[in-house]
């Protein structure tokens, strides 16, 4: 009896035993596969592996395994794909198909779409984008900057200074608003007192070629001027894109354009000069390291057809700093130079600006 209850005693405590350091250890982890890459194969044999990240314009890109750059190839330029993360595809007739997609033969895909996993066959050249980035109808980009001293004491200062530009952009049309005031006055006497505006409106006529048109205004105290007004209007061309490069400038953007315009000067102690003169101008934005430095430049130039040494030109340089949020800070120089001054002013203003202030952009980024 002794002997029976001595084993069923031991036979418990092994039981338990078991089950405490069967559970003390954690459950052994199954390692995770990494999904397998993408595969691109060119026409010429060249075989590129990564992720394919969208399809716009008939140019490919695809983020490299290794290096985590992005490679850019011409989509007729594909002979074979195959993709294992589901994407849109975007169809000529109009249909788009979301899934994965598996070698096929050459220029022909084949479409894994979800969720039934149904095989659909399409000729490659009938794919028109892959994954694109969905805009907003119109897309509006612009900055406000400001800028205040004022000193009281042994002297009595104040200056102020507000520096703004709005871009918005739909698919063809491009509308530009620029504005700038200054004001400066030392022991109660006005120092420096002027302004600009400017309107320019652009028709698309092709995705890189436009048609301007545009007002320019100023008025400036201190170069006797009561107003200036340029009406101009001509072709302009957008020469570089916002993501026409890869890397440090893939956020580069440059335009020039030129047309026939009318000059009027109105000062306040001589007569109206006013003039049939040419509109040039160029823009180049370029933004580095995500959007955290911004450099711009823009001039404005307005030859006179006469007499090109007769010319008006100004000129705005700057960098930006982005803080935090759309808070951005920044230095712009801006130049002013105008062959035939009223009498008593000098050819060159320029003009400094230490600013603070708040940007935005509604462009969808991936």
């Amino acid at each position: 009896m002794k002997q029976s209850v001595l084993l069923i005693a031991i036979l418990i405590l092994t039981t338990v035993v078991n089950s405490v350091f069967a559970d003390d250890g954690p459950a052994p982890i199954t390692p995770t596969a990494a999904p397998p890459l993408d595969v691109v194969t060119l026409k010429d044999g060249s075989v590129i592996y990564g992720e394919v990240i969208e399809m716009t314009d008939g140019v490919l890109q695809i983020k490299n395994a290794l290096a985590a750059e992005v490679i850019k190839v011409k989509w007729a330029e594909v002979s074979k794909l195959a993709v294992s993360h589901p994407l849109p595809f975007h169809l000529k007739e109009g249909t788009m198909l979301v899934g994965t997609a598996e070698e096929g033969e050459p220029g022909m895909l084949r479409l894994k779409a979800g969720p039934t996993g149904g095989i659909i066959t399409v000729p490659m050249d009938t794919v028109i984008k892959v994954n694109p980035i969905i805009q907003p109808p119109v897309i509006y980009v612009g900055n406000l900057n400001a800028a205040y001293t004022q000193v009281v004491g042994n002297a009595h200062l104040t200056t102020a200074s507000f520096v703004g530009d709005f871009v918005g952009r739909s698919e063809q049309l491009r509308l530009t608003l620029l504005g700038r005031y200054v004001y400066g006055a030392e022991d109660g006497s006005v120092t420096a007192r002027n302004a600009r505006a400017t309107i320019k409106l652009d028709y698309f006529l092709t995705k890189r070629l436009y048609w301007f048109s545009s007002a320019y205004f100023e008025t400036d105290e201190f170069q006797d001027l009561k107003l200036r007004t340029a009406l101009a209007s001509g072709p302009g061309y957008q020469w570089i894109e916002k993501g026409d490069f890869s890397g440090i400038y893939k956020d580069m953007a440059f335009y020039a354009e030129a047309g026939p315009g009318y000059f009027n000067e109105d000062f306040s102690t001589v007569p109206d000069q006013v003039s049939f003169r040419a509109r040039v101008a160029t823009k180049f934005d370029w933004s580095l390291f995500n959007e955290l430095v911004t450099l711009h430049h823009d001039t404005e130039m307005f030859p006179s057809l006469q007499n090109l040494s007769d010319f008006y030109l100004t000129m705005n340089n700057s960098i930006r700093f982005k803080m935090w949020g759309g808070l951005t800070t920044g230095f712009q120089v801006t130049t002013r130079y105008n062959s035939r001054p009223a009498p008593g002013t000098v050819t060159t203003d320029n003009m400094y600006f230490l600013t603070f202030g708040y940007a935005f952009d509604t462009t969808r980024k991936r």
